[in-house]
C-alpha cells in the first residue's frame, strides 16, 4: 500500500501472513528490502487479508484509523532510511541504530550510552571523563540537547560560556573532544549528515590546551629528596620521589603494583592506559634502586607477593570506580603536600604529573637516546615521545634565550 524506494532501498508496508495472530489476524510491518536481504519493523496494527485488501479505500472508521497509524510508521522508516540514503552510508545497523533512539533523540542519550559503554568495559577513567563533560553540557544547554542544535555557533557560544565560568581551556578542550567523538559516531551510523557535523576543517577547531607541562630540573629534585621535616610532607615527597625513580609511572600504575611485580632487582609492569589500545601488550621494566628499596621500606607493606607494594589500595575495593576514587584521593593528597613543599623550597607547584615529566627530560638533558626514554615511558613509538619531550625543549630555548640579556649589573659610568 505505502511504497518508498531510493539508491536500492526499497521500503513498503505489508500484511505479514506467515503467522497469525491469536485472534486470526496478522500484523502490518514496515519491510525494508535492501542487498537482496529484508527486515520487518512493527506497527503494532493487525488486519485479516480482506480488511487489508479495502484498507487503501475504505471509509470505515476503524480501516481508516489503522490506515493512518500504519502510515505514521511507514512515515518513519522511509525518513529514516532517506536520511541515511542522502548521506550514502545505509546499512540495516545505521537503520536499527537510528530507530532504535539511541542516537536520535539527543546529545545527553548519546553521551549516556558512551559512558554506559566505558563502564562495560571497565574503563572507568574513561567513563568519569565522558561523565564531566554530559554533566558541562547539561549546565550550558540542559538536559535534551537535539543534535541539530549543535553548531558552529552552538560550540563558541560554549567555549565562551565554559570561559567565563573560569574553566581553564585544556578542561574545556577535553570535553570538547568527547562531543566531536560523538557527533563523528553520528554522523558513521547516518543521524546526522556530513554537512551537519560541526567539526572539521572550515568549522569549528577545538584549540589545544594552555597548560606546559613543568618539569623541574635535577637540582630542583635534590632539594626535595634532601628536605628534612614535617612528617606529612615527608611522606608524600616520598611517594612522589618513587613516581619519578620508577620512570614516571601514573598513579593508577603505582596503585596497583604488588610485591610479585618485583623480582631479579626490578619492577614489571603494563600500564594501564595502553593495556587495552596497543596491539602488542608493552612490559616496562624499573630497576629497583637504592632509594627506591629505602622508600619502600619506609612507606611500603609487608613483603608478601600479593601484598600491593604501597598502601593506596587495600584489596577489599569492591569495583573499579572504587578504585580510581581511592587513586584519585591519593592523587589530591600527594599533590597538595608536594605542591606545599615546592613553595617552601622555592620550586612552585608540584603534582604527580610532573614526576612522569621530570624523570622524562632529567634523561633528555643528560643525552640519554630517546629510544631508551620512549621505551622507559611504554610509548608506542618514537614519534609518540619526539613529541612528548617537544614542549621541554621549547621551554630550554626560551630558558636559553633568556641567557643573552642577563646582564651582569655594572655601576653607573663616572663621567668627571
Amino acid at each position: 500500500m505505502f511504497r518508498y524506494s531510493k539508491d536500492k532501498v526499497t521500503v513498503l508496508s505489508v500484511l505479514d501472513t506467515r503467522r497469525p495472530k491469536s485472534d486470526g489476524k496478522y500484523p502490518i510491518k514496515i519491510q525494508v528490502c535492501f542487498a537482496r536481504k529484508q527486515k520487518y519493523y512493527s506497527t503494532s496494527k493487525t488486519m485479516t487479508p480482506e480488511e487489508w485488501r479495502k484498507m487503501p479505500t475504505s471509509k470505515a472508521h476503524y480501516i481508516v484509523g489503522i490506515r493512518e497509524d500504519v502510515e505514521a510508521s511507514f512515515n518513519i522508516i522511509r525518513d529514516a532510511v532517506k536520511d541515511l540514503t542522502d548521506a550514502g552510508c545505509f546499512s540495516f545497523t545505521a537503520l536499527n541504530t537510528r530507530l532504535s533512539g539511541a542516537m536520535t533523540g539527543t546529545i545527553n542519550t548519546a553521551f549516556v550510552a558512551r559512558i554506559e559503554a566505558f563502564r562495560n568495559a571497565g574503563q572507568i577513567g574513561s567513563a568519569y571523563i565522558a561523565k564531566t563533560a554530559l554533566l558541562a553540557f547539561e549546565r550550558f544547554a540542559g538536559k535534551e540537547i537535539p543534535f541539530s542544535d549543535v553548531t558552529p555557533t552552538w560550540l563558541q557560544r560554549y567555549e565562551n560560556y565554559e570561559k567565563g565560568r573560569g574553566l581553564r581551556q585544556t578542561t574545556i578542550s577535553i570535553y570538547l573532544r568527547q562531543l566531536r567523538t560523538i557527533m563523528y559516531e553520528a554522523r558513521t551510523e547516518g543521524v546526522i549528515k556530513e554537512s551537519d557535523n560541526p567539526f572539521g576543517k572550515g568549522k569549528f577547531s577545538i584549540k589545544g590546551g594552555e597548560g606546559r607541562k613543568m618539569a623541574l630540573t635535577i637540582e630542583q629534585i635534590g632539594k626535595m629528596a634532601r628536605y628534612s621535616g614535617d612528617a606529612t610532607l615527608e611522606k608524600y615527597r616520598d611517594y612522589w620521589m618513587f613516581l619519578y625513580l620508577c620512570n614516571g609511572i601514573n598513579v593508577a600504575d603505582l596503585a596497583r603494583l604488588k610485591f610479585k611485580n618485583m623480582y631479579d632487582g626490578e619492577i614489571s609492569f603494563v600500564r594501564r592506559k595502553t593495556e587495552r589500545t596497543s596491539s602488542t601488550r608493552k612490559e616496562i621494566r624499573v630497576i629497583v634502586t637504592e632509594p627506591m628499596r629505602d622508600i619502600i621500606r619506609r612507606r611500603g607493606n609487608s613483603p608478601e607477593p600479593e601484598n600491593f607494594i604501597f598502601p593506596i589500595l587495600s584489596g577489599k575495593e569492591k569495583d573499579e570506580e572504587h578504585i580510581r576514587s581511592r587513586c584519585a584521593e591519593f592523587t589530591y593528597l600527594t599533590n597538595k603536600y608536594t605542591s606545599k613543599l615546592g613553595e617552601m623550597l622555592g620550586i612552585g607547584k608540584i603534582t604527580t604529573y610532573v614526576a612522569r615529566h621530570s624523570f622524562a627530560t632529567v634523561l633528555k638533558r643528560s643525552g640519554t637516546n630517546i629510544a631508551y626514554i620512549s621505551e622507559a615511558l611504554g610509548h608506542s613509538d618514537l614519534k609518540t615521545t619526539e613529541n612528548y619531550l617537544a614542549c621541554f625543549e621549547r621551554e630550554e630555548r626560551e630558558k636559553n634565550a633568556m641567557l643573552l640579556t642577563d646582564f651582569p649589573e655594572c655601576p653607573p659610568a663616572d663621567n668627571e
